[in-house]
């Protein structure tokens, strides 16, 4: 009986390559993981992780500098490493040596070194969507050879955020292997649960009526309205990182004609300083309270989406919130690099919807 109690109570690892400021961490982490690394070369992102998950050990540097001893002795015996390495040297007119000379491939086989040291259980890689796809399959038959040659068995998939609770429409190739030797099949993406979809109302509606509160960066936290809002202020006392900056006078006059879900063609021509018909569709998007938000991108003063109702971008904690972020997640740095953490974020939500999947496998295991 106490052998059984034992092994129930096992906490199961992750490291985080190339992990930003932690979304895909915070989303294993609230699948029941113990974070016990991550390794960016972002200053800010790498305090940003460093603040939310106090006891992971933290390494601001570059990668390519960290040694296969120094690896072992911060890491040794994790069960996962995820990661989102960028992979667009891989192309049928850049095989074989090329592959591993050509410096947009340089962070990726960093990724398979840190795999080849640890052998851990799973590994899970995140990337633009168009990666399965791009030069007729290609890269993803390369990733999937490569991984296979380390031992694992590889299997991937768009999913889209919105439909693992995320208030966003984000899609994202999620590829995730698992060590042939500890599991003999491949991950089911199928096992997956999906979530009822969130608005952007239910993610922001709270927040309305501070507007007039502009530059207070702290607030009490507001009382939740819906089950989302649940979850985004659990162990917040206050609302951070939700300044207030309004665009200049021309900005706001021209968004002042964007109904919900609109965009720049809703602008009367006059208000443009030049004749334009071929602006992007995202171009001056308003947020539409009842579906989800467009993708959140990585700026702040050049940023396309709009608030639902007022004429302003979203401050980086309606970003955050976007992205599925709770109010506890606090994030460190400059204006610019806090939006630029929030955008180039994995949504935890999205994250936590695979990690309780190879949580499943790990258990299955044991």
């Amino acid at each position: 009986m106490a052998q059984s109690k034992k092994t129930s109570n096992i906490k199961y690892t992750a490291l985080d390559l190339f992990c930003g400021c932690g979304g895909l961490s915070y989303g294993f982490d609230l699948a029941g993981f113990d974070i016990i690394g991550g390794i960016d070369f972002n200053k800010e992102a790498t305090e940003t992780f460093k603040l939310n998950f106090p006891k992971a050990k933290v390494r601001c540097t570059d990668i390519t500098k960290v040694t296969n001893a120094t690896i072992n002795k911060l890491y040794n015996g994790v069960d996962v490493i995820i990661g989102g390495p960028p992979c667009q040297g891989f192309s049928t007119a850049n095989r074989h040596q090329k592959e591993v000379d050509d410096p947009r491939n340089k962070l990726f086989f960093q990724y398979i070194r840190f795999v080849e040291v640890l052998k851990p259980k799973v590994v899970l890689i995140e990337n633009v969507r168009g990666i399965l796809t791009r030069d007729n399959g290609y890269a993803k038959e390369r990733i999937t050879t490569l991984l296979k040659e380390q031992g694992y068995e590889l299997n991937m998939q768009v999913l889209d955020a919105s439909d693992y609770g995320v208030p966003q429409n984000r899609k994202r190739a999620i590829m995730v292997g698992i060590r042939q030797d500890y599991l003999e099949e491949v991950f089911d993406f199928d096992k997956l649960r999906k979530q009822k979809k969130v608005t952007v109302y239910e993610a922001l509606s709270d927040l309305y009526d501070e507007e007039k509160d502009l530059m207070n960066s702290c607030r009490v936290e507001p009382k939740a309205t819906c089950k989302y809002q649940e979850y985004l202020k659990k162990g917040s006392e206050f609302v951070y990182d939700h300044e207030i900056h309004y665009p200049a006078a021309k900005v706001q006059e021209r968004i002042s004609y964007v109904p919900q879900g609109g965009n720049w063609a809703d602008v009367p021509e006059h208000l443009w300083p030049s004749d334009r018909k071929n602006r992007h569709s995202s171009a001056y998007k308003r947020l539409k309270e009842d579906e989800q938000s467009c993708t959140i991108d990585t700026g702040n003063a050049h940023s396309n989406y709009f608030h639902p109702l007022y004429n302003r971008i979203p401050s980086i904690r309606e970003s955050a919130r976007l992205q599925s972020f709770p109010d506890r997640f606090h994030f460190m740095g400059p204006r610019g690099s806090r939006y630029k953490q929030v955008g180039n974020a994995v949504p935890p939500l999205l994250a936590k919807a695979v990690a309780d999947a190879i949580m499943s496998y790990l258990k299955q295991k044991k």
